[in-house]
């Protein structure tokens, strides 16, 4: 594997819904891409009161839970931004499978909470290295069509922290592959 591997961190994010400009950030999971077990998770008290069930039913968050046991989100930036500072002694990459979606969320919450974002102002899409590599069109690209291409079935379990991992066997598999 290149070098730059050991910056890239695996990142999955649940949220309260489609967007941050209305929708909090509910969940932040993170590992090292080149050691999955070297990981980062915390569960945020929900900022904003907007919220669709849907998102709720699929990460099986409770925003009140949350609101009375989750970590207010300045902090819970901030302990991000330590472990990364702690993990990845370079610039950290941030990897993510739909990258755009969970890049939004982070790059909002890092700025509105910390000033800056410890990645700087980009990611890498693991659904667009995978057209790449696989040859395959964008309908191709979901978990469920990629997992299964590079041998690591995967079923979402939408904790943050199980999704991330398996995004990073995914993303490692698909660099074997290049």
């Amino acid at each position: 594997m290149p070098a730059w591997i050991e910056r890239c961190v695996s990142v999955d994010v649940e949220t309260a819904g489609p967007y941050p400009g209305d929708y909090a950030l509910l969940a932040i999971g993170a590992c090292l891409l080149h050691d999955s077990d070297e990981s980062f998770y915390v569960e945020l008290q929900p900022d904003r009161e907007a919220y669709e069930e849907g998102a709720l039913a699929v990460s099986g968050l409770s925003l009140e839970r949350l609101r009375a046991e989750g970590t207010p989100p300045a902090a819970a930036m901030a302990q991000f931004a330590t472990w990364l500072e702690r993990a990845v002694p370079e610039r950290p990459i941030c990897v993510a499978f739909n990258a755009p979606f969970d890049w939004m969320f982070l790059q909002d919450y890092f700025h509105r909470y910390l000033g800056h974002n410890p990645f700087g102002h980009s990611a890498l899409d693991i659904k667009a290295l995978a057209m790449g590599v696989l040859g395959v069109d964008w309908p191709d690209t979901g978990m469920k069509k990629v997992s299964a291409a590079v041998g690591e079935p995967v079923v979402l379990a939408h904790n943050a922290l199980r999704d991330a991992q398996d995004q990073a066997g995914i993303f490692r598999a698909l660099l074997a592959r290049r």
